[in-house]
């Protein structure tokens, strides 16, 4: 959810713009609860498919050390 549409109960206007501390501590918690999302959005395609190999690597390397 993003808050620049979200407005604040407390004084009426825009989270976004942060003019009450209500505003901001709401903003604040916002950008740190988006972060992981906002991180795995920024990745190159070809970056999140060279992760997700070498995680299936690991895990096969994992079940044929154990078997």
């Amino acid at each position: 959810m993003t808050y620049d549409r979200l407005v604040c109960a407390n004084c009426a206007a825009p989270v976004s713009e942060g003019r009450c501390p209500v505003c901001r501590a709401n903003r604040e918690r916002l950008q740190q609860e988006n972060f992981f999302e906002n991180f795995l959005a920024g990745l190159n395609p070809m970056t999140l498919i060279a992760l997700l190999a070498v995680l299936i690597a690991a895990v096969a390397l994992l079940a044929h050390q154990t078997a």
